[in-house]
């Protein structure tokens, strides 16, 4: 029987607006404490994925940064160019090329596609949780969603969005 696996999906935290190209902004001052905040409540409330999949933007490889440290472990750490300005469908392509021994994933993106995903993903099931991603998928926002089967087999509405949380710090 297969166990199930989880993926975790959080957007990168508030960014600010220098002068320099969409994929070199930094996070602003209010971003670093989310970002770090975000590490707390994925400490709190997820286990440490076996992989990490980052956007290559300066933002996400940032907030990921900052949230590390609260998590006690050392995911691989994979920056995945194909994340930063993927669509929907492309960010579950990268989720499905994840090879069988990851049980654990967090996916760490921009939005819109996140929230797309997310919503692609989980499908019609009414729950709070889906309320809410559907409503706004703010910056450091958080979506944990259990995926049974296999990643290769992962389909849209197949997995459940079981906690949606924004930290803040």
């Amino acid at each position: 029987m297969t166990q199930q696996r989880r993926l975790i999906v959080l957007r990168h935290a508030k960014a600010d607006w220098p002068d320099v190209p969409d994929e070199l902004r930094p996070l602003a001052e209010r971003g670093r404490a989310d970002a770090a905040a975000a590490g707390r409540w994925l400490a709190a409330h997820a286990p440490v994925p076996d992989r990490v999949l980052c956007s290559t933007a300066v933002r996400t490889r940032q907030t990921w940064e900052l949230a590390e440290p609260a998590l006690g472990g050392t995911p691989e750490l994979v920056l995945e160019p194909r994340a930063y300005r993927a669509g929907a469908d492309e960010l579950l392509g990268l989720v499905r090329e994840l090879p069988p021994m990851v049980r654990t994933v967090l996916l760490v993106g921009h939005r819109p596609e996140v929230q797309e995903l997310v919503l692609e993903l989980a499908g019609e099931r009414e729950s709070e949780p889906l309320r809410r991603v559907r409503e706004k998928f703010s910056t450091a926002g958080i979506a944990v969603l259990e995926v049974p089967g296999e990643w290769s087999q992962l389909v849209p509405g197949s997995a459940e969005l079981t906690e949606f949380a924004v930290p803040r710090g």
